[in-house]
């Protein structure tokens, strides 16, 4: 039986050996300690609990083990072997629960390399996650977190009647974000360049065109970009699309599903996760909303320059030199007002807060109209952002072919180097007709991260950034 099982069926044991049941457990060495030549004790853990086997020889003896066997196991048992146990409950004279072994304890995995008492090398501990989680307890809780908040959230959805669907890792466009894509080759397609996904986002929405109401699906995508504190090449997002759901809607489910998530994680924590801290966040709905033109005029104590204009990349120049914000290494529209946004709203966003009225060119795949309060075209979209950071993007989705070729051949037009090409796939799914549809989208690593309190993303990866994966194989 597990450990656990094993403590919990034979924890009213007060006094003495239950010699009517006879049970076997296993788990990794933790330490061994000898008492003179005929006593050994043998702590041993598996998921997370603990037990003491008792292996007294005059014990022992009584069921067939010769001394030979006996001091063969004390010669060769160490740290970190898996062992097996044969014996009955026992509560010691110290009153711990423990097995006192009829059988020699059989060893099912030696451990071939010394286990340390701890690492504090970072770069070890990094390049062996494996030994990390040997030595310390929270790399294992974070990916339980992980797994539980994975599995909240496919619950939550399933609720609520979404269907969970898988869509294509390669592509020949990668689609659906603005990011550069890892590029490969087929070998049955050697003459055509393929691409990994870096969004499911068009394909979710060509199954919505296809007549299913509420579809998400739960997966990895690839950027072939930086690697820091909070982004990998390799990372987990979360897509839904629900048919008929406004932007009041998705800001409503978001508000929900985090203040459930966290009541549950909260219920959670002490028995599930100990070792990770309790984050104190303010869930009381609704949430802030800061309108993004607004906010950034209010701190500037001016007026934005008409975003839709020709000449809207030169007057946020001209903007940027007579405040002094420094430019940024490509000067383009969105990426001008992605600086305004770090600089004057992200700041404002410690509790959780909707960023709302996004200006159209940040949101090509939205929909989008004319502000009566600013008299600029915005999308009709919010941003979740907690702490600083972002962690929900969800907007109605544009599903008029025309509007939405407009948006693709304005977003080319902001590259630096004016190339890429418009989605013709895509365009042609949506005349077959998209209803009205709401969009919502979860970095799942991040939100990983704020609910375990670690900062860098390595930390709530298995094996780390893609930096980390190549040192583990380089060890080999």
């Amino acid at each position: 039986m597990s450990l656990k099982n094993f403590r919990d069926e034979f924890d009213d044991t007060t006094t003495g050996t239950r010699e009517d049941v006879t049970v076997q457990v296993f788990g990794r060495v933790q330490n061994v300690r000898s008492v003179g030549s005929k006593l050994m004790f043998i702590d041993f853990g598996r998921e997370h609990q603990k037990l003491q086997a008792m292996n007294e020889f005059s014990y022992l003896s009584q069921h067939g083990v010769e001394r030979e066997q006996y001091n063969k196991l004390r010669s060769v048992v160490r740290k970190g072997d898996w062992i097996s146990v044969t014996g009955h409950p026992t509560r010691t004279p110290t009153g711990e629960l423990s097995i006192k072994a009829v059988e020699i304890p059989s060893i099912l995995a030696p451990s071939l390399h010394h286990v340390p008492r701890a690492v504090s090398d970072p770069e070890t501990l990094a390049n062996r996650p494996h030994v990390h989680q040997l030595l310390d307890r929270t790399p294992g809780d974070v990916l339980k977190m992980r797994a539980f908040i994975y599995q909240f959230l496919r619950n939550f959805l399933a609720q609520d009647r979404f269907m969970e669907v898988e869509t294509p890792m390669f592509d020949v466009g990668a689609g659906g974000a603005v990011a550069r894509p890892f590029e490969t080759v087929a070998n049955e397609m050697s003459n055509k360049v393929l691409k990994l996904r870096v969004a499911p986002e068009l394909y979710l929405k060509r199954l919505v065109v296809a007549g299913n109401d509420r579809v998400f699906e739960l997966g990895r995508v690839f950027r072939n970009e930086g690697i820091d504190n909070t982004h990998n090449p390799e990372f987990t997002i979360c897509e839904f699309y629900q048919v008929g759901a406004m932007l009041e809607d998705l800001i409503a489910k978001t508000e929900r599903l985090f203040i459930t998530l966290a009541a549950a994680i909260q219920c959670s924590r002490e028995s599930e996760f100990p070792s990770l801290p309790n984050i104190g966040t303010n869930w009381t709905a609704p949430f802030a909303r800061l309108p993004f033109i607004p906010t950034i005029e209010q701190a500037l104590n001016r007026k934005l320059p008409n975003l839709s204009s020709e000449t809207a990349v030169d007057d946020l120049l001209l903007l940027f030199s007579e405040t002094g914000i420094p430019l940024p290494a490509q000067v383009t529209l969105p990426r001008l007002l992605d600086i305004l946004a770090e600089k004057y709203i992200e700041p404002l966003c410690s509790e959780p807060t909707f960023i709302t009225h996004h200006p159209e060119a940040l949101s090509p795949l939205s929909k989008s109209y004319l502000d009566s309060q600013t008299l600029q075209r915005v999308a009709a979209r919010a941003e979740l952002f907690i702490a600083h950071r972002e962690y929900v993007n969800c907007y109605e989705e544009e599903n008029s072919p025309f509007e939405q070729r407009r948006k693709f051949e304005e977003q080319i037009k902001f590259q630096k180097d004016g190339l890429g090409e418009v989605d013709e796939s895509y365009i042609e799914a949506l005349e077959w007709g998209m209803p009205p549809t709401g969009g919502w989208g979860c970095g799942m690593d991040r939100l990983v991260m704020y609910f375990t309190g670690v900062k860098r993303i390595s930390d709530v990866l298995p094996f780390g950034t893609l930096r980390n994966v190549i040192s583990i194989a380089r060890n080999r």
